[in-house]
């Protein structure tokens, strides 16, 4: 897939539909790893969603597109759980469909992400995520050229690897 067919597309209100059915997938591939219920109406829900559009200086969604076809989604907040800075943009979520998966879109559009908001980044991903700490391993090393720090951090249910590092603009800001 070549990297000019991958792009981040800001997910406006009006789209928060795409987005939400998007979320239950993404939650679907998540309850194998994490204890998330489906509720009553079949549904697993994401409670923080309307603040991306109530939050806007500190949250940010995009929709990831190939060749014009949503490939996936990326939820960023500034502010981490596990840094002190406050300033610190954090992938809350990050999801690419299967079928895209492995073909290079998912590592293509992180890198489109972090330059397009340039600051000190964290990935937390849990331990038991076996797929994720791969892709988020090598796609961090590559884009970094290995200049990335990481460490262990204890989360409800698992360990977690939080790698951090730094991004500088390569592309226009939001």
């Amino acid at each position: 897939m070549a990297s000019q067919d991958v792009r981040l597309e800001a997910v406006s209100e009006d789209s928060s539909g795409l987005l939400a059915n998007l979320l239950e997938l993404y939650l679907h591939d998540m309850s194998e790893i994490f204890p998330i219920a489906v509720g009553a109406d079949g549904r697993f829900g994401y409670e923080k969603l309307p603040l991306y559009w109530s939050e806007r200086d500190t949250r940010f969604a995009f929709l990831i597109r190939s060749a014009d076809r949503v490939a996936g989604f990326a939820l960023v907040a500034r502010g981490s759980p596990a840094s002190d800075d406050p300033g610190a943009l954090d992938v809350a979520e990050f999801f690419v469909l299967r079928s895209y998966r492995r073909s290079g879109i998912g590592g293509h559009a992180a890198a489109l992400l972090w330059d397009r908001l340039p600051g000190r980044w964290i990935v937390r991903v849990s331990q038991a995520n076996r797929a994720g700490l791969r892709f988020w391993e090598q796609t961090i090393r590559a884009y970094t050229h290995g200049a990335f720090s990481e460490c262990e951090r204890p989360g409800t249910h698992h360990m977690f690897r939080v790698f951090s590092f730094s991004s500088t603009s390569r592309a226009p800001a939001v």
